[in-house]
């Protein structure tokens, strides 16, 4: 929901803080990051709400176990923000709007967490990457929507900008109107709350089907692998050795959604453009075909998902991501020696821009759905947004120094992330593509005690060798 916001141009946003206070140009900023600083606190308090469920609270367990209510709440929060927003010029405040960045942040923050959760207890198997993954085009869809309607021709005028600024209160009453008829998650009833019968109604309901057998089967296995098992902490993923695979599976990609040089090449885009002989009344309309393209690629790969794995799509886009930003790095360096070097750098971009919308943008969402059991995924969902968030606060606060020191050659970092994550992902992580949750844990358990196998055949060696 940020997004309708985030993408307002930075020449209306100066003229939002202006219009409302004489402040200066690096508040800007404080501005930029309070969105971020939101959603990393929000992953905070998650994480404060599991520790006390599993301590024995009953209050958090309406948020941090029922998923639906906890969207209910995430929609009213963002309905507060979008109200700041709105008024913030009647009332004069330049506070307001950094509150209400702050709020949207919190917005982002949990729902992502909470949404992905959702969706893929309610998926299934054959289509849990088809729709995890459709939390991804509509980040595409809400940015799209942003760089369309903060057009000059549109909403992105002075006059206007407080209503572009809470025009994301309109999703977030649609889907609280939505929801209050949608049923729980059919994996939470099934295995939190033992409700068999109430998992299957939800299951018809949202599945429209009536023979459930496989999924309730592959369920009752999940539940059993699980019986007796507390709810897992952030504590228990990060030093149980059941897991650890598991972790830097999920660690290494979510920091390369930020590391991996989107962003810069989103900061760089401009630049290239102006070189290019773009006039500046026209540059938001490129901005918005870069937004296209994202979301191009990103409902492409919701096709190509639950065919080519997760494996494949976000280990070769990160590899070619990491080509294609080196080879954009050397076309920087010379871009004076011919005019036709700049449109070269433009392709480029666009190359890189199908490449994350193709893998990496997308399927680093669905993967706590994927790798954790019942058990562990909301701890591995708090991890997985705070890594996010920490990444995108730490990216937007540094990077315009990284720029000024190193140029076009900024990429460079962004390349070794990427081809570093391209390795690991291929080279140790195994395939979930159409695999239930307990074979997927038995996949990992490959990984995770390979050395205590080996050590268990050498001892049985070693005594079959003395007898």
């Amino acid at each position: 929901m940020c997004n309708f916001s985030e993408n307002a141009s930075y020449r209306l946003v100066l003229c939002i803080l202006n219009s409302v206070h004489q402040l200066r140009v690096q508040k800007w900023t404080v501005h930029q990051g309070s969105c971020s600083i939101g959603g990393f606190i929000c992953c905070q308090w998650f994480w404060e709400l599991e520790d006390r469920f599993n301590m024995g609270y009953k209050f958090p367990s309406l948020l941090l176990q029922q998923w639906k209510k906890a969207l209910l709440f995430n929609n009213i929060v963002a309905i507060v923000a979008a109200l700041l927003m709105l008024f913030s010029r009647m009332a004069k405040s330049f506070e307001m709007i950094f509150l209400g960045r702050f709020l949207y942040g919190y917005n982002v923050g949990l729902g992502l967490s909470v949404h992905l959760m959702y969706l893929g207890e309610c998926s299934p198997k054959k289509l849990r990457g088809f729709l995890t993954l459709t939390s991804s085009i509509f980040i595409g869809f809400g940015k799209i929507t942003g760089q369309i309607i903060g057009i000059k021709e549109m909403m992105g005028t002075e006059d206007m900008w407080p209503y572009l600024l809470a025009i994301s209160g309109i999703p977030a009453i649609l889907q609280f109107v939505t929801l209050l008829f949608f049923p729980e998650a059919p994996r939470y009833l099934y295995i939190d709350k033992g409700d068999t019968e109430g998992s299957e109604k939800a299951l018809q309901w949202l599945w429209q089907a009536h023979d459930l057998k496989l999924e309730l089967e592959d369920m009752q296995k999940e539940r059993e692998s699980t019986q007796g098992e507390k709810k897992k902490t952030v504590k228990d993923v990060l030093t149980s050795r059941c897991v650890r695979w598991q972790l830097l599976t999920l660690a290494i990609p979510c920091a390369g959604v930020q590391f991996c040089g989107i962003n810069a090449l989103y900061f760089y885009a401009f630049d290239i453009f102006r070189e290019s002989g773009v006039p500046e009344d026209q540059m938001h309309y490129f901005a918005i075909g870069i937004g296209a393209t994202e979301l191009i690629t990103v409902t492409l790969c919701s096709f190509l998902i639950d065919r080519a794995g997760r494996k494949k799509l976000m280990g070769y886009g990160y590899l070619l991501m990491g080509v294609t930003m080196s080879v954009l790095t050397a076309m920087l360096s010379i871009k004076d020696l011919n005019t036709w070097i700049p449109y070269v750098n433009i392709a480029l971009i666009f190359c890189v821009i199908c490449i994350y919308g193709l893998g990496p943008s997308g399927v680093s969402m669905a993967l706590p759905a994927d790798l954790f059991l019942q058990a562990w995924r909301p701890s591995a969902y708090v991890i997985s947004g705070t890594i996010n968030w920490l990444g995108m606060f730490l990216v937007g606060m540094s990077f315009g120094f990284i720029v000024e020191g190193l140029g076009q050659f900024c990429f460079l970092i962004f390349v070794a992330y990427s081809i570093f994550s391209a390795a690991f992902l291929l080279y140790f992580v195994p395939e979930t593509k159409g695999k239930t949750m307990v074979e997927i844990m038995e996949d990992f358990n490959k990984l995770n005690y390979k050395n205590r196998a080996a050590d268990t055949e050498k001892t049985d060696i070693t005594l079959a060798t003395k007898l």
